[in-house]
C-alpha cells in the first residue's frame, strides 16, 4: 500500500509540475518578445498563497486541475493601462503572439522528450519493428474448466494442437482462413469454434501447410465472471523477441525522437476517438465495464500511477507521464476558444483578413473582436468542465485498473 501511495502521490506532483510547466512556456516567451505577465498560477479557485516579483504575481491556488498565465492585452476585451499598453501582447507582431501562444504546447513536447529520453537510456524502449507474428511456445493439454482469474483445472496428455501435429516454432497465420496476425488473434478465433474442426494455416521451416484441429469445448470465465462455453486447442505463445532495445546517450537521441513520433500518431488517434469515449465513461458510472483505453482525469491517472509503482513499474509510470504530455499537447492545439489553438486560429484570422484588406487598399482592422467568440468560448469551457467532471467521478466509482 505504501508504494501504491507514493506512486499516487508522485504522479499528482508530475501532473501539477506539468502544467506549472506549460505555463512557464507561455511566460517565457512572453517575456522573450517584452510582453507584459500580470499573473503566473498553478491550480484554479481560491489562492493558497502568492508573492509578487517585479511586474508579476506568481502563486499557487486551492484546485490543482489546472494553471493559468495572465499576459497584458491577451485579447482586445482586455483593457491595458496606458503604462502597459507597449507591452501588451496584442500591439506585437502576429508571430510572436504565435510564439507565445504555442510556447505551453513546445514545452509539453519537449518535457516528453526528456521523459522518453531518460527511459530511452535508463531502460530501453519498445522495439517498434518486433516480430508479433502467432508464433506457437509450447502445445500441452487443455484444462476443461477454470477455476478462477489464474486458475484452471488439472490436465494431462495431449491436446488436440499436438494431436493435429502442431509444434513449438510454427507460426500460424490463419484459422479457417480468417488472418491471425496475433496469437490473440489466433485464440480469439479458435474460441468461437467449440466442439469444431478449424484449418490452421502454419509455416514451419518456411514451408507453408494447412492442419486441421478439432478443437475442444471447455468452460472458461468471462469479463463478468460467468462460465461460458468457448473452444480451446492447447498452445501458448512463444515469448517475443528483443522487445526492448537498449540505447546508449547519443543513439538514444534519435530513438526517443522516432519512439515520440509514433506515441503523437497513436496519441492523435486516441484524441480523435475522445468524443466517442464519452459516453462509455458516463456507462461506466452506472456499473458497466470501464474500457481501459477510456479518457481519465487527474484522478484516474494517478491511481494508475500507483499501480505502476506499487509493481516497481518505473519505465511505464515514466511514460504515462511522458503520454500524458503528448496530450495535453495536441489537445491544446484543437483550434476552438479558450484552448491555445483557439487564439491561434483568431490570430491567423486577423492576419488572413489584414492581408485581404491590403490588397484591397484598406488599413489593417486591428485585433479581433473576442466578443463575437464569447458563445463559443463559454460552450467549449462549460463542455470541457462537464466532461472533466464527469471523468473524474468514473475515476472515483470505477476506475480504469491495469492488473485487474
Amino acid at each position: 500500500m505504501g508504494s501504491y501511495l507514493l506512486g499516487v502521490v508522485l504522479f499528482a506532483l508530475g501532473i501539477a509540475a506539468t502544467i506549472a510547466l506549460h505555463e512557464l512556456g507561455h511566460m517565457s516567451a512572453a517575456r522573450m518578445f517584452g510582453m507584459r505577465v500580470r499573473r503566473y498560477f498553478v491550480g484554479f479557485g481560491p489562492t493558497v498563497f502568492s508573492w509578487r516579483k517585479g511586474h508579476t504575481e506568481y502563486g499557487f491556488k486551492a484546485v490543482p486541475l489546472g494553471g493559468f498565465c495572465d499576459i497584458a492585452g491577451m485579447t482586445n476585451q482586455d483593457e491595458v493601462t496606458a503604462e502597459e499598453a507597449p507591452f501588451a501582447m496584442r500591439n506585437k507582431p502576429w508571430w510572436q503572439r504565435i510564439i507565445v501562444l504555442l510556447g505551453g504546447i513546445i514545452m509539453n513536447i519537449l518535457l516528453a522528450l526528456g521523459l522518453i529520453y531518460s527511459v530511452a537510456v535508463g531502460y530501453g524502449l519498445p522495439n517498434p519493428n518486433v516480430d508479433l507474428t502467432a508464433t506457437v511456445g509450447e502445445t500441452g493439454c487443455v484444462a476443461q474448466k477454470q477455476v478462477d482469474a489464474q486458475t484452471l483445472s488439472p490436465c494431462e496428455g495431449e491436446g488436440p494442437a499436438a494431436q493435429a501435429g502442431v509444434a513449438p516454432g510454427d507460426k500460424i497465420y490463419s484459422v479457417n482462413g480468417q488472418a491471425t496476425p496475433t496469437f490473440q488473434d489466433v485464440a480469439t478465433e479458435v474460441r468461437q469454434h467449440p466442439g469444431e474442426t478449424v484449418t490452421l494455416e502454419i509455416e514451419r521451416d518456411g514451408q507453408r501447410m494447412e492442419v486441421p484441429v478439432a478443437v475442444e469445448s471447455v468452460q472458461r470465465l468471462n469479463a463478468e465472471g460467468q462460465s461460458v462455453t468457448v473452444g480451446a486447442i492447447g498452445v501458448s505463445s512463444a515469448p517475443f523477441k528483443d522487445v526492448i532495445l537498449e540505447y546508449g546517450p547519443v543513439d538514444g537521441i534519435g530513438a526517443t525522437f522516432a519512439f515520440t513520433g509514433q506515441m503523437l500518431g497513436a496519441t492523435m488517434q486516441g484524441l480523435a476517438a475522445f468524443p466517442a469515449k464519452i459516453p462509455g465513461v458516463a456507462a461506466s458510472i452506472f456499473g458497466a465495464q470501464r474500457d481501459q483505453e477510456s479518457p481519465m482525469s487527474v484522478v484516474g491517472a494517478s491511481r494508475v500511477g500507483g499501480e505502476l509503482a506499487q509493481r516497481d513499474s518505473w519505465p511505464m509510470f515514466v511514460m504515462l507521464l511522458a503520454n500524458l504530455n503528448l496530450f495535453l499537447a495536441l489537445f491544446n492545439l484543437v483550434p476552438l476558444p479558450p484552448l491555445d489553438g483557439g487564439h491561434i486560429a483568431v490570430v491567423l484570422y486577423e492576419v488572413i483578413r489584414d492581408r485581404i484588406r491590403k490588397l484591397r487598399g484598406l488599413a489593417p482592422a486591428g485585433p479581433a473582436n473576442y466578443t463575437k467568440l464569447m458563445p463559443l468560448t463559454y460552450t467549449v469551457a462549460m463542455l470541457l468542465l462537464g466532461v472533466g467532471a464527469l471523468v473524474i467521478v468514473a475515476d472515483v466509482v470505477n476506475p480504469v485498473k491495469l492488473f485487474g
